[in-house]
C-alpha cells in the first residue's frame, strides 16, 4: 500500500488514466493473435493500437546489406489516435532498426562481443506467449523470448510485458517492462563502445517539424523527474503527435542519459551507465520500465512532468 504524498500522486495519476473507463460507448481494448502466430494486434474500439511482433518477421523485397535480418520481440506499428504509424521497421538506412525494441549493441560472453541491437551473433527468439489479454480497463500482453548466441546457444531469458491503457482527452499510455535473466555465467550487456546508445530503442516514422526534447533533473533533486519527448507531424498527418518516454525511478543506474539522433528520428533513454558492462544475473532479473505517452500536439514541460511523477508513483 501507498501512503502520504506518493499515494495522493499516484491516485491523481490513476485518475485521470481511467477517467474515461466505464463511461456510455468505452469501448473495449482488445488483443489478437494472427493464425501464424507471427504477430499480437492491440485495438481498441476497432482502431489500431500497436503490434508486437512475435514470431520471426522476414526481410522485405527492396531492403538488403548485412543488417538485413530477420527479427522478432519488437513492437511495430505504434499508432497515433488517428491510426497514423509512428513507429519505423526496415528503414533502408538502417534495416536492423525495428520500431520500439530493447536490445544492446554490446553482448559479452565469453570473451566475445556480439550485438543484439544490429542482429549480428545474438538474437532473441520466440518461446511461449504467456498472456493475450483485452478487457475495459487494459490490455496485456506477456511473452517469453531467449537470446540465442550464434544461433545454438540460450544465454538470457527474457520476459516483455506490455499494456496499453484506453485513450483519453489526455493520450494513450503504454507500459513497458522487461525482464531479463542469464541462462549461463558471464553475460554483459553494454552500450556501443560503452558510451553511446543501447537498452530501450525508439525507432519512429519521419517527422514533419520535429521537436525533440528533454528533461532529467539535477542529482540530489527528490524527486528526480525524468523525461523525452519527440514530437512531430507523422506521414500522413495533418497534426503534430509526442512520443514521450518516461523512465521509472526503480530502474537500475536511474536516470539513463538520453541519446538523439535527430535525423534518425530517434530518442532513446539508455542503460546501463557510461564505461560499464553490465553482468546479468543467473538468479535475479534485470527489470527495466518505461511508459509511453502518446499525445496529440505539444506537451507543456509541467504536463510531461505531472505524467512522470504519476507514473513514478505507481506500485511495482
Amino acid at each position: 500500500m501507498q501512503s502520504g504524498a506518493s499515494a495522493w500522486v499516484w491516485a491523481l495519476g490513476t485518475l485521470a488514466l481511467l477517467a474515461a473507463v466505464g463511461q456510455p460507448g468505452w469501448a473495449a481494448m482488445t488483443v489478437k493473435v494472427s493464425d501464424d502466430k507471427l504477430h499480437v494486434d492491440v485495438a481498441e474500439g476497432g482502431k489500431p493500437v500497436l503490434r508486437y511482433n512475435y514470431g520471426t518477421i522476414p526481410v522485405p523485397e527492396g531492403v538488403g546489406g548485412r543488417y538485413a535480418v530477420s527479427r522478432s520481440d519488437y513492437i511495430h506499428p505504434l499508432y497515433s489516435p488517428d491510426g497514423e504509424e509512428l513507429t519505423k521497421d526496415y528503414a533502408k538506412d538502417h534495416p536492423h532498426h525495428r520500431g520500439i525494441y530493447w536490445a544492446w549493441p554490446e553482448v559479452w560472453y565469453k570473451g566475445k562481443v556480439h550485438d543484439l541491437h544490429a542482429l549480428q551473433g545474438v538474437y532473441a527468439r520466440p518461446v511461449k506467449l504467456v498472456r493475450t489479454e483485452g478487457g475495459p480497463d487494459v490490455a496485456v500482453i506477456e511473452a517469453e523470448s531467449r537470446w540465442m548466441w550464434e544461433d545454438k546457444e540460450p544465454i538470457v531469458a527474457e520476459r516483455a510485458i506490455i499494456r496499453a491503457w484506453p485513450e483519453t482527452n489526455a493520450g494513450r499510455l503504454i507500459d513497458l517492462e522487461f525482464r531479463f535473466t542469464a541462462l549461463v555465467e558471464g553475460v554483459r550487456v553494454a552500450r556501443r563502445g560503452q558510451k553511446a546508445y543501447g537498452g530501450l530503442n525508439i525507432r519512429l516514422s519521419a517527422r514533419r517539424d520535429q521537436k525533440i526534447a528533454t528533461f532529467t533533473a539535477p542529482d540530489g533533486t527528490e524527486p528526480r523527474v525524468c523525461w523525452g519527448d519527440l514530437l512531430g507531424v507523422p506521414p500522413g498527418g495533418k497534426t503534430p503527435v509526442g512520443v514521450a518516454t518516461l523512465q521509472h525511478p526503480a530502474n537500475p543506474r536511474f536516470p539513463g542519459d538520453w541519446v538523439q539522433y535527430p535525423n534518425l528520428n530517434w530518442l532513446q533513454p539508455t542503460f546501463p551507465a557510461k564505461g560499464e558492462k553490465f553482468l546479468l544475473s543467473t538468479t535475479e532479473p534485470l527489470v527495466l520500465r518505461y511508459r509511453l505517452w502518446i499525445h496529440p500536439g505539444p506537451a507543456t514541460k509541467d504536463a510531461l512532468a505531472e505524467q512522470w511523477r504519476a507514473y513514478a508513483a505507481t506500485p511495482r
